[in-house]
């Protein structure tokens, strides 16, 4: 089984759907001993970095999480779900993450432009981009090359390892879009919008051990 924490923020249903859809058991919970005995723990996450700190820190979620990545299940974040991971967030001010990795989170910087024209880019990064794989990664199994996911966001992480670096993305200049450390995967793009590609990396987190 599959644990989605719930923590009152994100597109769980959305989750839950495209992991149910690759033929994983998938239970969005926020209850910490359906999360601590399941199989692999998902955070997902959409909104401000502070109100989702506050919402784990409500919910009794914070150790839980961290117990989690201690465990060594095969842990996913998403979106924030990844940001959520690293030290702390200059969203709002800093503000402290869990800590899990060693890292911070920042904006694009304002303006952000194209350096091949000059042009102003959108803030927040929205819609398909490609994905380039740094190294190997078992979430990327049959997704040869440079692959198209779905994202929103207008902050991005930066490790502090960059051994930890597992995909990158350029948008007005290449941002970490995705990390690796140990058991934990984590991606600032949306797999459970990206149709056949976020499917078949989904499809490869389900079957980690």
């Amino acid at each position: 089984m599959i644990a989605v924490i719930d923590y009152g923020m994100g597109n769980l249903r959305s989750v839950q759907k495209a992991l149910e859809a690759v033929g994983a058991r998938a239970v969005v919970t926020h209850d910490p001993e359906t999360i601590l005995g399941a199989r692999s723990v998902v955070l997902p996450g959409v909104g401000a970095f502070h109100d989702c700190m506050h919402n784990l820190e409500k919910l009794g979620l914070v150790e839980v999480v961290k117990q989690a990545v201690k465990s060594g299940k095969p842990f996913l974040g998403i979106c924030l779900g990844l940001q959520l991971l690293f030290n702390q967030s200059e969203e709002f001010g800093l503000v402290p993450g869990l800590g899990l990795l060693p890292g911070a989170v920042v904006r694009f910087p304002q303006p952000h432009r194209n350096p091949a024209d000059g042009e102003p880019l959108k803030i927040p990064h929205m819609g398909w981009n490609t994905v380039h794989v740094e190294r190997p990664n078992p979430l990327f199994a049959g997704l040869s090359g440079d692959r198209y996911f779905y994202f929103v966001h207008s902050y991005y992480v930066v490790p502090e390892d960059p051994a930890m670096v597992a995909t990158v993305t350029d948008y007005g200049g290449p941002f970490v879009s995705g990390v690796h450390h140990e058991n934990i995967y984590a991606f600032q793009f949306h797999p459970e919008k990206s149709q056949k590609n976020g499917l078949t990396l989904l499809k490869n987190f389900s079957e980690l051990q």
